[in-house]
């Protein structure tokens, strides 16, 4: 065998070893199979994991013929048991109604209303896969950032989550300043530039695992805060509007002018939706810029 041929068997042995490796680092989950949520991923890391319309649920689901709690997943050794919680239209594994608790394999399939979903056990390699998908589906691809679609979903669940279980969610939005001038002065390409680095600046320095950063449009970023107050959450955007203000921005040997004016506001009375409590973070947005830019207001209803 030649030395181009050995090295090209260990370079595959390489990937496919690396692969495994990835692999193994990953939960056990279930993926949607077909409808509008077709190829979502839901990870499996609970002792025990309830799924219905619920939103206390660890799964939520809201499409009709799901009941508020469907179906109850149970850790075991080496897998998961599922069984249904007493569903007005049942359960059904493989197409069997689940009378009692069943032992999940690889590739079964659960169907609760229309909704089908698919157990992939732990450190399945197949998962690999969806998740590319998945990032793919739900990130902007230029600042690495969630997307919009992706945020507008998440916080609709968290609002009604805090609805449900009287848990603090805010929600911080924020602008970056004079941005139409600086492609204008600068170009766009260092508008982009800009665009890019704040992304990671506050990605490294500003988001918790829980938070969801996201760029809303343009120049307009969102940052979700679960189980986090409006005082909580206005001091850690007075800390991002300092970060963002003393950051060098250099583009082509010039240091960009770049500074953020925020909007901070709270789950609370009169929040009912999603769009609710981003039409409030997003006036506070403005009542910054009406202060005279690169500060931090939070929403306050008017007496």
């Amino acid at each position: 065998m030649s030395d181009d041929s050995t090295i090209v068997i260990t370079d595959i042995h390489k990937a496919l070893s690396s692969t495994e490796n990835e692999a193994d680092q990953k939960p056990a989950a279930l993926l949607v199979v077909g409808g509008e949520l077709n190829g979502t991923l839901f990870d499996l890391v609970e002792p025990e994991v309830i799924c219905g319309r619920s939103a206390k649920n660890s799964i939520t689901l809201e499409f009709n013929g799901i009941s508020r709690e469907h179906f109850k997943l149970t850790m075991t050794e080496t897998s998961f048991t599922v069984e249904d919680m007493g569903s007005r239209n049942g359960t059904y594994l493989n197409n069997d109604k689940v009378e009692s608790p069943i032992e999940l394999s690889k590739g079964d399939i659960i169907k609760l209303g229309a909704v089908a979903l698919k157990y992939l056990p732990k450190g399945d390699p197949e998962r690999l896969t969806y998740d590319k998908l998945n990032l793919e589906a739900n990130t902007d691809r230029h600042t690495g950032c969630y997307n919009k679609t992706y945020f507008n979903g998440k916080l609709d669940l968290e609002v009604k989550k805090s609805k449900v279980t009287g848990t603090p969610l805010s929600l911080i939005v924020f602008d970056l300043d004079h941005f139409k001038k600086l492609n204008d002065n600068y170009g766009h390409d260092a508008g982009d530039f800009v665009l890019k680095d704040i992304a990671e600046l506050i990605r490294k320095n500003g988001v918790r695992e829980d938070d969801v950063f996201a760029r809303y449009g343009g120049e307009e970023f969102v940052i979700l805060l679960p189980k986090t107050n409006l005082k909580q959450s206005y001091e850690i955007a007075e800390r991002l509007r300092k970060l963002v203000e003393s950051h060098d921005f250099i583009y082509d040997a010039s240091k960009l002018p770049v500074t953020a004016s925020i909007g901070v506001a709270d789950y609370r009375q009169g929040v009912l939706t999603g769009t609710d409590l981003f039409k409030r973070a997003d006036e506070a947005v403005y009542k910054s810029k009406e202060g005279g830019r690169n500060q931090v207001s939070f929403y306050k209803e008017e007496p």
